[in-house]
């Protein structure tokens, strides 16, 4: 899982910044050297795909029995009516740009299985109940994505069902089972604080490694990505707009149905939060030689730190006036009594 603290969020960022112009750079002025690099692409996608199954704790799974009307409105927002606004988002917005639409839809589609968590932390939501929805959001997406690719993409990409399953089963269903296996295997033979120190370095190990990918995206693909820059700004207007819309519809449901501001700031952080590094890399191995679908992705991801962690100040803002309203009913009532 990819833990991002207060200062890993910028720190993040900058990495993939700093990968976008290197790897820009390298392919505009050292071609040879950026087709070399490029070459690398499907090792550091498996690596990739290894240490996010690696870092998920598939034990959490246990708590959702806990609370299944949360995790029922969870499953709800996140793969029912997200998909639905984040297709309705970047058809208005990308119609007529219809690889950059796609990759928008497979960002918006898929919730978050990692720094979610840590942005929940920084609002004061439940984490535990957090911790269960990470291995619950990733079996789902990886098991909707070839529906969804069929539904949202499958005019403007060809999507071939028996090869894109095949795709899947060798490069992620398979490395799943994998890390699973190792993740337990190590937790026994290590012991569990030595194992959480080595999920610790994993976590740090991540955001250089999606650098990586995003650098070797951009080294051998820049000339491409370069001719649709002017889709960068439609790009961004939609990413801020489904995420205007994501909040509003996390506000509504969690007042719908009177959460507690824990679940409240949980829920809004999962229809927030999008899995921008799984995503890139299934989509990587699924639809080979797309770069301006990767590129959408990866825009999505730089607009997305900036916007959990205002997002964490306005959760906490909304705590502050929570408790001051108990505060005051509480007196007031006292008072009366």
């Amino acid at each position: 899982m990819l833990t991002l603290k207060a200062s890993g969020v910028s720190f993040t960022s900058l990495i993939l910044l700093a990968a976008i112009a290197l790897g820009s750079a390298l392919g505009h002025f050292a071609p040879d050297t950026g087709e070399r690099l490029g070459d690398w692409v499907d090792p550091t996608l498996l690596s990739l795909v290894a240490l996010l199954f690696f870092g998920v704790r598939f034990g959490a799974l246990l708590q959702a029995a806990s609370n299944l009307r949360f995790f029922a409105v969870a499953l709800l927002a996140n793969f029912v009516l997200i998909p639905l606004i984040g297709y309705a988002v970047a058809w208005l917005l990308l119609g007529h740009h219809p690889l950059f639409m796609v990759g928008l839809v497979i960002y918006f589609m898929s919730p978050c299985t990692d720094w979610f968590l840590d942005f929940t932390r920084l609002a004061k939501g439940n984490v535990a109940l957090g911790t269960a929805l990470i291995p619950l959001n990733m079996l789902v997406q990886l098991l909707l994505y070839p529906l969804y690719l069929q539904l949202f993409a499958g005019q403007a990409v060809a999507v071939e069902a028996g090869a894109l399953g095949s795709t899947l089963l060798q490069w992620f269903l398979q490395p799943l089972l994998l890390a699973i296996a190792a993740h337990q295997v190590l937790r026994w033979l290590l012991g569990g604080e030595r194992f959480e120190a080595l999920l610790a370095r994993v976590d740090q190990l991540l955001p250089w490694l999606i650098g990586l990918l995003v650098l070797e995206i951009f080294v051998g693909n820049i000339a491409v990505i370069l001719e649709h820059r002017g889709v960068f700004a439609w790009v961004l207007l939609a990413v801020f707009i489904f995420f205007v819309l994501t909040f509003l519809l996390g506000e509504a449901l969690s007042r719908l149905l009177h959460f507690d501001y824990p679940e409240h700031a949980l829920l809004s952080m999962t229809t927030a939060a999008r899995n921008a590094p799984l995503m890139l890399a299934v989509t990587m191995a699924a639809l080979p030689g797309q770069p301006l679908i990767y590129a959408a992705l990866v825009i999505g991801m730089l607009v997305e730190f900036p916007h959990l962690t205002a997002l964490s100040r306005v959760l906490l803002g909304t705590r502050r006036e929570r408790t001051w309203l108990s505060h005051l009913f509480q007196a007031t009532r006292s008072r009366h009594q």
